[in-house]
């Protein structure tokens, strides 16, 4: 008769297994609500950005331009659809097949027809970024004169296939965490736990998920990229343009490697699992050959590179370290995670179940509580590292969707640690003798602490999912600008402006749609009412045009232009001219640089 707790050999703990499955489902399915109603409903930031346009937005030309051309500040993968001309009424125009202008990869460019009739077109664009994420947007431009009205030429995927591709990369990063914990915790922490059924269970769930999860991804690329229906997924020309890609290949890849490790957790358990039943055969076995282990680790390593090398880690700055600590920061989230998750139904919850006092759990508890230990150091100093790297300031922090969800991160992660170390006073009080045991009480409060951990660690993961499709902290975020410009002094308007300032804000002073509130102040702080004011935009580029700002009151001596669209980051200028009255008129400008 051994003192030593064996759940395997007994029979009457189908209610704590079944409450872990239930836990299991419960947050599996709070992580696809999230993926879904986030990508259902939140706005799609660019990954990369558009650094310039020909035509620029908005612009008249006197004839047809030759060719619709835009660069990226980061190279991008075209497709058939990836620049459409739209007439005024919103019919497509035939161009040419969109290519990578003077083979640079960060361009796209596509020949427009040399008949073009007077009008408004739009040039709708849709390219792949650099990081695997779809960006779009679109930019017009009239020939002769703008056209009376212009019909609305918003494309997009609807909310089904982002969200399929979102649901996709979830259950691929929860069956990663499953798959490599439970397979060290089983392989190489707790080697007596190869025999358990219930953890086998619970590496090979994870590795269908991670499979699974993988072929949704890659299926779904195709249709998220070209902007097509999801019925499109097996449309041969789709297929070819994914295995063309950065992401597809990675996708690919990260199938084999999942297979290759999938086998060595086979040859794992099969050489473990043989000899008898006595207490210390399931830890000895057969023993497995090193280079078997060696194999494995490689796997795991190669397994969590295919994320990095296709996501916000590879581009922007310090890519070199970024790539390494973000592979060693998931790698460290799966062992712990994954390793919780089986530990929880293979030890915490059946000796919870008992209700005598039991022997400690040994060595599985006082294993992982060391392994979690590290991972956990692991996991906040990476995390610190990619924070500051994707976020870079304490504005971005807060004033981005980026920033926010990674304090909401931060959090959620705050209270795991805490119950950790509640686990680990646990593991500390009851591990000084070998043998001694444990009040069932004490270990049905350590199950309910381990299950909440276990619950939020699966919402933290979610939130690192939402996080990889959020455009980053450091691209998003651009402060508004402010500036006070007096007024000429040599200026005599007859009016309160004499000695005054115009005070403008520009939010958010990056490409794109802007909005400046302008205020007229008197030199005693007053609002001043004018007859008429108007604004124009002009860039530092000499080619380009000054394009006109439309300006309405909203209050007396407060003006606003809703409407300002900046066609490319750089240094631009506002001129403002103010008519005091009926033959004066006062010119201001001032001088700002978009993001």
């Amino acid at each position: 008769m051994t003192d030593k707790f064996h759940p395997a050999r007994r029979s009457d703990h189908r209610g704590p297994a079944l409450r872990i499955l239930l836990i299991a489902a419960f947050v599996v399915s709070g992580l696809a609500v999230e993926l879904t109603f986030g990508a259902m409903f939140r706005p799609a930031y660019a990954h990369a950005e558009l650094l310039e346009s020909s035509p620029v937005d908005n612009a008249v030309a006197d004839s047809p331009p030759r060719q619709a051309w835009l660069r990226f500040n980061e190279a991008v993968t075209l497709t058939p659809q990836s620049i459409q001309l739209l007439d005024s009424s919103g019919d497509r125009v035939e161009i040419g097949a969109p290519e990578h202008a003077a083979g640079k990869a960060n361009t796209a460019a596509a020949a427009l027809p040399a008949g073009l009739r007077r009008g408004t077109y739009t040039v709708a664009w849709r390219v792949l970024s650099a990081d695997s994420h779809v960006i779009s947007g679109a930019f017009r431009f009239s020939v002769g004169e703008p056209s009376v009205s212009v019909a609305s030429t918003e494309r997009g995927t609807g909310a089904v296939t982002p969200t399929v591709h979102a649901v996709g990369r979830g259950l691929a990063f929860l069956g990663l965490a499953l798959a490599l914990g439970g397979a060290v915790l089983l392989g190489v922490v707790w080697p007596a736990g190869v025999r358990e059924r219930r953890g086998r269970l619970i590496v090979w769930a994870g590795f269908a998920a991670l499979g699974l999860g993988t072929v949704v991804v890659f299926l779904a690329q195709g249709p998220y990229t070209t902007g097509e229906a999801l019925t499109t997924v097996f449309d041969p020309g789709v297929l070819r343009l994914t295995f063309g890609t950065r992401i597809g290949q990675a996708l690919l890849a990260r199938l084999e490697i999942a297979f290759a490790l999938a086998v060595v957790f086979a040859i794992v358990v099969r050489r473990r699992g043989r000899g008898d039943t006595g207490a210390g055969a399931a830890a000895r076995g057969t023993p497995v050959p090193a280079a078997v282990l060696v194999v494995g680790a490689m796997c795991c390593v190669a397994l969590v590179s295919t994320w990095p090398l296709t996501d916000h880690a590879h581009i922007g700055p310090q890519a070199w370290l970024a790539v390494p600590v973000t592979g060693l920061h998931l790698l460290a989230i799966s062992l712990w995670l994954g390793g919780l998750v089986t530990l929880t139904a293979c030890v915490v919850g059946p000796a919870a179940g008992r209700s005598e006092r039991v022997p400690l759990l040994e060595p599985a508890l006082p294993r992982f509580s060391g392994l979690a230990q590290v991972c956990f150091t692991v996991i906040a100093a990476t995390g610190l590292y990619l924070s500051w790297r994707q976020v870079g300031t304490l504005g971005a922090l807060v004033g981005t969707e980026y920033g926010r969800l990674l304090l909401v991160k931060f959090g959620v992660v705050l209270v795991i640690v805490a119950l950790a170390a509640q686990g680990r006073r646990f593991v500390r009080r009851h591990g000084r003798r070998s043998g001694e045991t444990v009040p069932a009480a004490a270990l049905r409060r350590l199950r309910r602490s381990v299950a909440a951990e276990v619950i939020l660690g699966v919402g933290a993961l979610s939130l690192t999912t939402v996080l990889v499709n959020t455009a980053p902290a450091r691209t998003a975020y651009a402060p508004p600008v402010r500036a006070k410009v007096a007024i000429p002094a040599t200026a005599r308007t007859n009016t309160g402006l004499d000695g005054g300032r115009v005070e403008v804000e520009l939010t958010p002073a990056k490409q794109g749609p802007n909005v400046a509130d302008i205020y007229l102040v008197a030199k005693d702080d007053s609002l001043v009412n004018v007859p008429e004011i108007s604004g124009r935009l002009e860039s530092g580029d000499k080619n380009i045009g000054s394009l006109p700002v439309k300006l309405s009151a909203a209050e007396p001596g407060h003006y606003v232009a809703s409407a300002i669209s900046i066609p490319y980051p750089g240094p631009w200028t506002l001129r403002l001219d103010i008519r005091t009255s009926e033959f004066n008129e006062v010119p201001v400008h001032f001088s700002f640089t978009a993001r």
